[in-house]
Order: structure tokens, then sequence, then C-alpha cells
């Protein structure tokens, strides 16, 4: 309501409102007039007349000073009706006194769009950059895509940036949509630029409605030698969806990222999964790239998953013994009275354990170890109660009591080994050979019981790991080889007590196997030298078409063209002395330094060392159950779904936010 300039008389009163600060209150007869300071506009200053006017005339007012517009909107008074709107909602009910700003003078642009940027005193605001930061900000926290339309996160926003205007959380998925398209982009390039060789982890999902998802990650080391991983693709399977539908999946993928040259091992989660989707994968490459070899194409199964899987043996043969174990702390401490006479007792019996009593979580087996490992120390206590409290029914019999404790200690391996494997946010591969090695040896002893109980579950866990050792036994050793603080002594001392007398063969085999590998990365080297135009970092084929008259050349000519005098890259590392073991020794900087002096060994250094041997995240690695999508995230389109997951992780690697923490202050996008 804009009032036509007249004379006036001004008439000093206390106002308090903040919006009197650029208006001077006048009277003209019996009626009051708010003249802007800014553009000498008069409005109504009557007290009838309140002041939303004046602020909604200075928000347009763009001939006033650089003042922050949102102190008018944090001083603005609720209304009497308490609607909730953006407009009258606030968090602090307490008004600072706030002060008047010395105003800088701006340029007044009188046609200015809403989509063009407006600059206040060198600052600008740019709606599009702010959505697009918005979405950004949504996909790297995993909040849910509404969170667009949340009154309070409308409150929050105003009151920053009054110019934002909100857009509805489906324009919001288009951003995202947008950030993944550059990401991905980005991500693609860097990926084909590398000079070695990509690692594929597969890892299975599902949702709480049983929809099934397959996560395909890459894991490689980049030109500075750091371990990379990048989620490539996150696919939701479909519902008829069947083992053997796997290798299209993944060949798919491949496709996409135009990778398949590049692949060097596949790991899956689940050990168990079929040998022939790995043959099937190496038949289709072989088919459209006929002059690699898919021969080194190594299968890994996790280990993790093992360790997992054996556990969950182990509990789920003790499960009896277990459930009388938490039913006996439960009793203990169901009252006071009862806690405070078994600590008598167990002070008594001479127990000196700070520990207290706990109950587990069933679905993280570390609180389940932990769980007994305090009742086993324990055990006098309560074979003592069980003769004083008539009322306790849960006691377990001396047999019971041996079970016990002869899986914790299994259980106890199983969870150091599990904290190696977890202790690294990205693990070499060459950390698992010993620590496997130490399960193989300890299955012996167990398998050896006298228990038939104890022995029937050290068989089992036994079968399981046979499966793994036989898939995974040479790529760890291989791993292994490639730590120059152990070279092939680690391997000679580990199989001589695993295969005693058949070790010396089993050792050749092994050695056989590093120096094939080796063979292929040298004739790739060769080839690159004399001008071929075969990739580095992808491996000549030993099997050539028919019709090809130079049938092998290329490995006679890598043969025949070595100098004898001459020894490999692989045969100075085996020679030379071990490195001293430390705890602060960096492999990976090692070879990074020692790359002039290996140059061919080190090419194969860095794709054997980068190959993932564990599928699951250091915060899941005690975990009972399967990998489960946020029900935020599985009731998104597909395509929405792998976006928003792909990019938060690129994102985070990106801005260098790795810990796992940051899953936990927001909703997450996936969750265990």
């Amino acid at each position: 309501m804009e009032i036509a300039n007249d004379p006036v008389i001004k008439k000093s009163k206390r106002l308090t409102s903040v919006v009197w600060n650029h208006f001077e209150r006048v009277r003209k007869a019996d009626t009051c007039y708010a003249v802007c300071v800014h553009c000498n506009k008069k409005l109504s200053g009557s007290s009838n007349s309140g002041t939303s006017h004046l602020r909604n005339h200075l928000m347009r007012c763009l001939k006033r000073s650089n003042f922050d517009v949102s102190q008018l909107l944090s001083a603005k008074r609720r209304k009497k009706d308490n609607t909730v709107t953006v407009a009258n909602i606030g968090f602090d009910e307490g008004r600072v006194k706030e002060e008047y700003i010395k105003p800088t003078i701006i340029k007044y642009e009188p046609d200015l769009k809403k989509d063009e940027i407006i600059n206040f005193g060198g600052r600008k605001f740019d709606q599009e950059k702010s959505q697009l930061d918005l979405a950004r900000m949504i996909i790297l926290h995993g909040y849910p895509l509404n969170m667009v339309e949340h009154v309070g996160f409308k409150v929050f926003v105003k009151n920053l940036q009054p110019l934002f205007e909100f857009v509805p959380n489906s324009v919001i998925e288009i951003s995202c949509m947008e950030i993944y398209g550059k990401e991905k982009e980005i991500v693609y390039n860097m990926i084909n630029r590398l000079h070695g060789r990509i690692n594929l982890s597969i890892e299975s999902w599902s949702s709480a409605e049983n929809t099934s998802y397959l996560c395909i990650v890459a894991h490689y080391i980049d030109e500075e030698w750091t371990l990379q991983k990048k989620i490539l693709n996150f696919v939701t399977l479909d519902p008829s969806h069947t083992e053997d539908l796997l290798p299209e999946v993944i060949i798919k993928c491949l496709n996409e990222w135009d990778i398949d040259y590049k692949l060097f091992a596949l790991t899956f989660d689940d050990f168990c999964v079929d040998d022939d989707i790995t043959l099937i994968i190496k038949q289709r490459i072989s088919e459209k790239r006929p002059f690699l070899s898919t021969r080194q194409l190594l299968d890994i199964r996790s280990a993790a998953h093992l360790l997992n899987s054996m556990v969950q043996d182990a509990i789920d043969a003790l499960h009896e013994v277990i459930q009388k174990i938490r039913e006996s702390i439960r009793y203990i401490k169901s009252s006071q009275d009862i806690q405070g006479k078994f600590n008598e007792i167990a002070q008594q019996a001479g127990i000196d354990s700070r520990k207290a009593l706990i109950l587990d979580f069933p679905v993280q087996w570390k609180s389940t170890y932990l769980m007994l490992e305090t009742a086993v120390e324990y055990k006098t206590a309560f074979l003592l109660f069980q003769e004083q409290d008539l009322s306790y029914s849960s006691a377990l019999n001396d047999e019971e009591w041996e079970w016990a404790t002869s899986v914790t200690a299994y259980l106890k391996l199983f969870l150091e080994i599990t904290n190696v494997f977890s202790s690294n946010l990205f693990p070499t591969s060459n950390i698992y050979f010993p620590e496997i090695c130490d399960i193989h040896i300890q299955l012996f002893d167990w398998c050896r019981s006298s228990d038939s109980f104890l022995s029937s579950v050290a068989l089992k866990m036994k079968a399981r790991f046979d499966t793994y050792w036989s898939k995974c036994s040479s790529a760890l050793a291989v791993a292994a080889i490639l730590d120059p603080r152990f070279k092939m002594k680690l391997v000679e001392y580990y199989y001589s007590q695993i295969y005693g007398s058949t070790a010396l063969d089993r050792i050749k085999e092994v050695s056989d196997a590093v120096k094939e590998l080796f063979d292929s990365y040298s004739i790739c080297s060769t080839m690159v030298d004399q001008g071929s135009a075969l990739p580095c970092n992808s491996l000549p084929s030993t099997s050539y078409d028919a019709r090809d008259r130079l049938k092998g050349f290329n490995k006679f000519l890598y043969e025949t063209s070595q100098n004898q005098s001459i020894a490999s890259d692989l045969d100075k590392y085996l020679e030379e002395p071990i490195f001293p073991r430390s705890s602060d020794f960096n492999i990976l900087n090692w070879w990074k330094v020692h790359m002039p002096r290996y140059p061919i060994l080190s090419m194969m250094a860095r794709d054997v060392l980068g190959t993932p041997m564990s599928t699951v995240a250091p915060e899941l690695a005690f975990s009972t159950g399967g990998r489960v999508l946020y029900p935020t995230s599985a009731s998104l389109n597909p395509d929405t779904q792998q976006a928003l997951i792909c990019t938060q992780d690129w994102l985070r690697n990106e801005s260098g936010d790795l810990s796992t923490s940051s899953n936990h202050v927001a909703l997450p996008l996936l969750i265990e």
C-alpha cells in the first residue's frame, strides 16, 4: 500500500521492531506514515498496519544497503493464530537485540529476474548453484530427498537465505541425476587413464521387501601408489534373477565402463559362488578381445565372509549352551539382591575379574564372544551359585562349560584376525596370507579334539575353509611373496607346517605361479618397447586364432630376446635380502620408491596388491546379517538408487570423508 509523497511532520517515538532501522515514522494530521530511508517511499505507518508490509518492501527495495535480510526474518514475531508456515516458525523464542548495520551502497537493478545472480556487497546468490549444492549435500550425507519439503528445513534455509526458492523433491532428484552424470564422466576418464589394471568386488545386497541388489566396486592402485575403491554400479536385480545371469550383469558393467581389457581379478562375497561364473566371464571377454589372455584372471572369494560363516557354524552348534548363558545372566541381573549374592560368591571364589556380566546382541557376533568370554571367567562362581540358589534353573553342566570354553577360544582367534582385516579402511592383499594360514593350522588341532562335539564343529568349519583355500591359496601366497619383508620365506614357513612331506611340491607350485604371472607382464612390457599397439595394462593371449600365421611369435620374441646373463626383476627381487620388519612399514610406499629398480615387477605388484581379498566394510566386519538397503533408498526407482549410492561414494572419496562415522550422523543409504 504505497502512499503519494506529501509534506510530512516527523514524530519521535520508541519503536521496537528492527524494521524501523530502515524507516522513519512520521505523522501528518491524524495519519501515520513510514518513510523508507533508502528510496523515500511512503507506506502506512499506523500501529494497526503492523510491519509485514514494511518488511516486504525492504525485500524488494534493492536500492537499500547490503543489509543481511535474514536478520529481518529472524526478528519476525509469531502470528497470534499459530499457523504452521515457514514465515512464522522460529526455533529461538528469545530475541536478541538487533543493532543497526551501517548500509553499503549497491547497484540498483530494476529489472532483475529471479534466475539471475543477485550481488550484495560482493557476495552473490545463485539459485541454480545453491540448488545443486543442496542436491550434493543430500547425496554426500545420505539425506532423504523429501527433506526439502520438511518445514523445519525450510525455516532454517529461509533464515539463512530468503532469496532461495524451494523446489519439490522431484526437482532435487533431477539435480542429483545431473551431478551423477558429471561425476560419472570424471570417474570414467580417470579409470580409463590408469596404467594399472582394475579389480572388481561383487557384493550382494537386499531390502526389507526382499529385493536383491548387486553392488560392483572397482579396486585399484593409482599412479601415486594409493589404494582406491569406487562403486561403479548398484544394480537392482529382477525378481526372476538366477545365479546364471550374474555373468551378464558383470559383463554389462565392464562394457559400460569400458574396462574389460583392464580386468585383473574378481572377488565374490560368497565363497560358494559357482566357478562357472568366472569361466563365463573369461570366455565373454576373450570373444570380444581375442588378443587378451584371461588365464591370469584371478577368482577370489571374500576372506571376511569365510570368517563370518565359520563363526556362525560355531555359534549355531553351541546355540543351546549360549542360550543357557543368556538366561543365567538375565537371572543374575534380575535384582540387586541376586546380583549382590553372585558378586559375593565370585569374590569368595577368588575371581578377580573386573569385567561385568553382559548380554550379547545376537546379530553382532563380537558381542556374543565378549559375553561368552566374561561368563567363562565366572565359571566357578556360576557353579557355586547354583548350589546356593535353588531358583536358578539355567545352570550349565561341566561338559557344557568345556564346550563354551573351547568355542570361546575359537571365536577369539577369529576376532583377532577380523580386527587385522578391518583395522585398515583399504587393506592391501599381502596382509591376508599369514592370518589365513594361522586358521589352517589351528583347524588341524581343533579337528583332533577327543570331544566328539568339538571335533564335529571343527570339521564343519574346516570343510568351509578347504573350499576357500582351494580357490584362493595361490593368490594369497603370490601377494605375500610381493611383500619385501617376507618374499618366498613366509610361504616356505607356513607350507612346511601345513603340508609336511609334500611342502616342497606345493612351494614349487606357488613359485611357478609367480613366474608365470611375471612372464605375462614381461611379454607385455617387451611388446610396448617394440612399439606394439597392445595396451600395457592388458596381457597378451597365449591362444591365438588359427589363421594367425605368426602364432606364438610374441612369446618367442620375448623368450629369445632376453639376455640370459641379466637377471629379471623377479630374480633380483627374490635373491636380495628381505626388508626388516617394522610396525610402520608401508608396502605401497616401498614399491613406489623401488619402481625404477623393478619396473616390470612393480607393474605386477600394483595389480596384485590392489586385489580385494575381502569385501566387508570395517564397520560391518562382525555382523552376522546381510547387507540391507535403507528403506528410504529402497523406495526410489533403480536409476535414482544407483545414482545416489555411486555418487555418494565418489563424493566422499573426493572430499576425503572416508570415516565410517559419516554414515551415522544422517540417514544412511547403506546399512547393515
